[in-house]
């Protein structure tokens, strides 16, 4: 079977599901080269229309898509039948999300925050590898990311503070 029949496959699979087309982010995750980048790319509108909320408000809708990302990419990753296939990019926004956390206003803290968010979800320093290699199902597709997300998080707030913003 040629790739572009598994790339249509795919899509048409993506596509025609909701849970599919969210834990795709949208559908981002479809993009064949680097989909964790462009669901990343994808999460900045959302996080434009979350940006405005309090802390709390914001707070509470990170954890509901944290929670509820657990569910959805274990299941999205059972239908497939492909651990954390990379398509799967619902992890990416709830990590950019956390990254973006009390995050100073601006385009500069967003390229800054995607940047980070990006090094460490591909680098995957102590305890994130962990959380990939060894945590498994939903919880571990979601627990790299959002361990990933601290760290860039930290870094973010650390560039923030230092930056006087």
């Amino acid at each position: 079977m040629g790739k572009t029949l598994v790339d249509n496959n795919l899509r048409r699979t993506v596509l025609g599901s909701p849970v599919h087309f969210l834990a795709f982010g949208f559908g981002s995750g479809l993009s064949p080269k680097a989909p964790g980048t462009m669901g990343t790319l994808a999460a900045i509108p959302l996080y434009l229309l979350l940006a405005h909320l309090s802390l709390l408000e914001y707070l509470l809708v990170l954890a509901v898509m944290s929670v509820v990302g657990i569910w959805l990419c274990g299941e999205s990753s059972r239908r497939l039948g492909v651990h954390d296939h990379g398509g799967i990019v619902w992890d990416e926004f709830a990590g950019f999300l956390l990254t973006m956390t009390a995050a100073p206003q601006g385009w500069v803290w967003i390229a800054l925050g995607f940047a980070l968010f990006r090094l460490f979800d591909i680098w995957k320093p102590w305890p994130v590898r962990i959380a990939d290699r060894q945590i498994h199902g939903g919880l571990g597709i979601m627990l790299d990311d959002l361990l990933a997300g601290v760290y860039a998080w930290l870094l973010l707030q650390l560039a923030a503070h230092f930056a006087g913003a």
